[in-house]
């Protein structure tokens, strides 16, 4: 499963215990804003979040810490149903989208 998705210019939401240290060193050295998810809300997929546009994200519904998390780093939060086709599927909204062109 997915340890980053970048959110916006300068903010990724995070799984820290699957990040190699000095790749989320050169992050933070870089001046970004890493949201966390805890460790409870990991396995269903709070990690795995899709930037529409810098800012405008969209997350499996069911993860209230990460979803306040972003929402306190000033993202917009857009959720849906996923417990069928991502939770059963393994796959979240970044695996489930292939964009080809963004913002």
């Amino acid at each position: 499963m997915s340890f980053i998705s970048p959110v916006d210019h300068k903010a990724a939401v995070v799984y820290s215990r699957q990040m190699p240290v000095t790749f989320r060193q050169e992050l933070l050295h870089r001046g970004y804003n890493l949201i966390e998810v805890p460790d409870q809300e990991y396995d269903t997929m709070a990690c795995n979040v899709l930037a529409l546009e810098p800012g405008l994200v969209l997350m499996i519904e069911g993860n209230p810490i990460t979803k306040g998390r972003l929402q306190e780093a000033g993202m917009e939060v857009l959720e849906f149903p996923g417990t069928e086709i991502c939770w059963k599927g393994g796959g979240g909204p970044t695996c489930l989208t292939r964009p080809l062109l963004r913002k």
